[in-house]
């Protein structure tokens, strides 16, 4: 049990703080849409705000499932959408929806929340522990 608390800390603190900057970015996201009044592409608006929201789910998802071999995948998956997200936001530099400023903002965001994630993958993979719910195991 001694070396549980501190993992199941460490994790909770990571975990919350990669979730409330990707919750923070998804409202970013939408609120950008929303300003831009770029509504006309169904699609391209459809998949920036799915990728945001990918990356915010499987953080969750993945929390919740409470071992470390599935969160890992789950952040896998969130990173993805990091880099999805980042290819949305080519297309709507090239597009004109956005300047090249609200570019870089937006691309250096996914990039802090991919690194982090990263961070997170690493440190699961580190740790004998393989989760919350093998505690009593």
């Amino acid at each position: 049990m001694g070396k549980f608390l501190p993992y199941v800390y460490d994790i909770e603190i990571r975990g919350n703080s990669m979730l409330e900057r990707s919750k923070d970015f998804e409202k970013l996201i939408r609120d950008f849409i929303v300003q831009k009044k770029i509504e006309n592409d169904f699609r391209l608006i459809n998949q920036i705000l799915g990728s945001a929201g990918s990356i915010m789910g499987n953080i969750a998802e993945g929390f919740e499932r409470g071992g470390n071999r599935e969160f890992v995948q789950f952040l896998f998956i969130a990173k993805g959408s990091c880099a999805e997200l980042r290819s949305q936001t080519y297309r709507a530099l090239d597009a004109k929806f956005i300047t090249q400023e609200e570019f870089e903002n937006i691309y250096g965001k996914t990039e802090k929340i991919s690194y982090l994630i990263m961070k997170l993958i690493q440190y699961l993979k580190s740790v004998d522990i393989k989760g919350y719910k093998f505690k009593n195991r």
